[in-house]
């Protein structure tokens, strides 16, 4: 009673006097912003103004108008960048998906022509529009996100065995071959500018070295358009890794030649310590490229022992690992091409060995779908870049730029492969040189590299890139359109889809280690001594540092047949049952029932569905399997 009386006291008073203030402060704030008009009550105070001297001066009185609230409003400049993007890339998923839709045209043309067919007619309708073409074909758009993808997907999945027992004649073709057809072009084309001296022309403004960096820029081959014609012929993997192993490899000689012309351009000359240390430079932008993307590598695999309890990023390291071998490699002037071969080739076998068989179905489809959508995205731009320009035809130019380019890629690969074959066991015949000859396909880096020119330095830039295009053009076009009918027509033994069997894998390690031997006994360290030396080190020490559990100690044959009946357990799975299983894999219902339980386990945002392989689930398997095979022998005794 006494507390309740005490509230209308004085002291209770007081208290509340403070808090009935604070309410007519908000009940006035509150009228105040329902008097004034919409807009008003946010704008700021400007009843006063304050002259340089400190005192305030009235404002002049004004009129303020209410403004309707905008029901819709349009700001384009907001996302213009995004959404063009995301239609270019709409714009090359859906030209890849209506090619495939029609047989007919994709066993005429390849894709890589229709392509920049398309890419000539967005070109022409952006003209027509009246609109400026973009430069959708920038260097550095190309060579920091277009390239990277499709050279990492050759690179992840690249076969290591053919390409290292032909790396001699890969070597040979992608760096001597280079330097030949750079200088054969370059010198020529030369010779060619200065005919009719009494007959001025824009031609004579040539000099040899300006002729020898486009001669560097156009002999190179070109991954890009290789591996587009190439995988669409199904030519046989010893000249697929030939021709392939030329464009990857050749990256070197190129960035090399590229850049030591470019620097001495302006010079004027070149001297014999020059040719020295281009030599050095070729060395350190090769090798330091593979080892940059081995450190890269090698860090990916370490890192990809502890994800084990977060499959769901496990692809992303590999994609991150990549990028960054790519991104530091080109930061020195080294081989970034050659670095990203190198941090797939190396990540691979250990990083399959730690990551879950979802991770790996994820790292496969989402770099194919990523190189995919760059390669459609890089044919396309080229016929709108086609379109763009600034051209500088010149007939003679342009002419003996293509004959040339023909000439020295015969004469290249005839004379190599004649010093080649006397050191080959299985040699190269009439026919694979031709094939090696006629795929030397031109694409969209010579493009770029030559778009990288200063105008300043290099006046007939514009000429540079007209040839280089009519090039591309040649080479893509009838090359491309060419091949196929010639490969059936010399009856080229083409690829075998043969899957491999553990009978084969057998023999096969049975022979590495029979020749091994006689290398051995012979006192001859070749090939296949080395080979069992990398072998022997990578299994007692890297294996144990890059491979998690007991995987590190599961020998090779045992973990390609696991593989393989992981591989051919999904396949049963997808088809209903109709693939047939070895005889030493569990039944067909107890897999199937596998399957389902995994299907059936509960989602988590951090853990993916763990594999019938991982963490002991195996050997439930095989525990139910034994379980099974008991109790029929327990049925058919009694």
């Amino acid at each position: 009673m006494a507390s309740r009386s005490g509230c209308h006291g004085p002291a209770g008073f007081a208290r509340s006097l403070p808090e009935r203030g604070l309410l007519l402060l908000v009940v006035l704030v509150l009228l105040e912003g329902s008097v004034l008009p919409l807009g008003a009550a946010s704008s700021p105070d400007t009843s006063h103004r304050e002259k340089p001297d400190g005192h305030s001066v009235a404002a002049e009185p004004h009129n303020i108008t209410k403004k309707p609230f905008p029901v819709l409003s349009i700001d384009y400049t907001h996302i213009q960048t995004p959404f063009e993007i995301s239609l270019w890339v709409l714009l090359a998923s859906l030209m890849k998906l209506g090619f495939h839709l029609i047989p007919r045209l994709s066993g005429i043309v390849p894709e890589s022509c229709l392509l920049i067919v398309v890419g000539l007619l967005v070109g022409g309708l952006i003209r027509l529009a009246g609109e400026k073409v973009p430069p959708v074909l920038d260097s550095r758009l190309f060579f920091l996100c277009l390239l990277p993808p499709i050279i990492l997907d050759a690179g992840y999945f690249l076969p290591i065995r053919p390409f290292m027992e032909n790396m001699g004649t890969i070597l040979m073709f992608a760096v001597v071959g280079t330097l030949w057809n750079a200088f054969f072009v370059g010198g020529l084309l030369y010779a060619v500018c200065q005919i009719q001296p009494d007959n001025p022309s824009i031609l004579h403004q040539l000099e040899l070295l300006p002729c020898l960096l486009f001669g560097s820029i156009i002999s190179a081959v070109d991954p890009v358009a290789v591996l587009a014609v190439f995988e669409e012929i199904h030519i046989n993997e010893l000249l697929h890794i030939l021709v392939f192993g030329e464009s990857l490899l050749n990256d070197a000689v190129t960035v090399v030649l590229y850049h030591l012309f470019e620097e001495f351009a302006g010079a004027g000359t070149v001297t014999v310590l020059d040719g020295f240390l281009g030599v050095i430079s070729f060395l350190v932008v090769s090798l330091g490229g593979v080892l940059v993307g081995a450190i890269y590598g090698i860090l990916a695999a370490f890192t990809s022992r502890f994800t084990s309890h977060t499959r769901v990023i496990e692809p992303l390291f590999v994609f991150v690992y990549s990028y960054m071998a790519y991104l530091s490699a080109e930061m020195f002037h080294l081989s970034g091409i050659m670095a990203l071969i190198a941090c797939g080739a190396v990540m691979r076998p250990y990083v399959e060995a730690n990551i879950s068989h979802k991770s790996h179905t994820t790292i496969k489809y989402f770099l194919k779908m990523w190189s995919s959508v760059s390669e459609t995205l890089i044919f396309i731009f080229l016929g709108v870049a086609t379109v763009d320009g600034p051209h500088s035809w010149n007939w003679t130019f342009v002419s003996v730029t293509v004959i040339l380019c023909l000439v020295a890629r015969v004469i290249g690969v005839v004379g190599l492969t004649y010093i080649i074959n006397k050191f080959r066991i299985v040699k190269l015949t009439t026919k694979d040189q031709f094939i090696v000859a006629y795929g030397g396909l031109r694409g969209a880096i010579a493009f770029s590299l030559c778009y990288l020119l200063d105008k300043d330095h290099f006046p007939l830039r514009e000429l540079f890139l007209t040839a280089i295009i009519t090039v591309i053009f040649f080479t893509v076009f009838v090359q491309g359109m060419t091949i196929k009918p010639l490969v059936e027509l010399l009856a080229v033994k083409k690829k075998q889809e043969a899957k491999r069997s553990i009978n084969e894998e057998i023999h096969t390690q049975f022979l590495d280690h029979l020749l091994t031997g006689i290398e051995d006994i012979c006192g001859h360290y070749g090939h296949h001594h080395w080979k069992d030396k990398l072998n022997r080190f990578n299994k007692k020490y890297v294996k144990k540092c890059l491979i998690a559990g007991e995987r590190s100690k599961e020998p090779q044959l045992i973990a390609f047949y696991h593989k393989m009946e992981m591989k051919q357990a999904i396949e049963l799975v997808e088809s209903g049952g109709g693939v047939k299983l070895p005889s030493a894999m569990p039944s067909t219902p107890l897999f199937i029932e596998s399957f389902f339980i995994l299907q059936l386990r509960s989602y988590n945002r951090h853990t993916l569905v763990a594999d019938p392989y991982e963490d002991g689930f195996s050997d439930l398997l095989l525990k139910k399997q034994r379980m099974i095979e008991l109790e029929k022998k327990v049925n058919n005794t009694s």
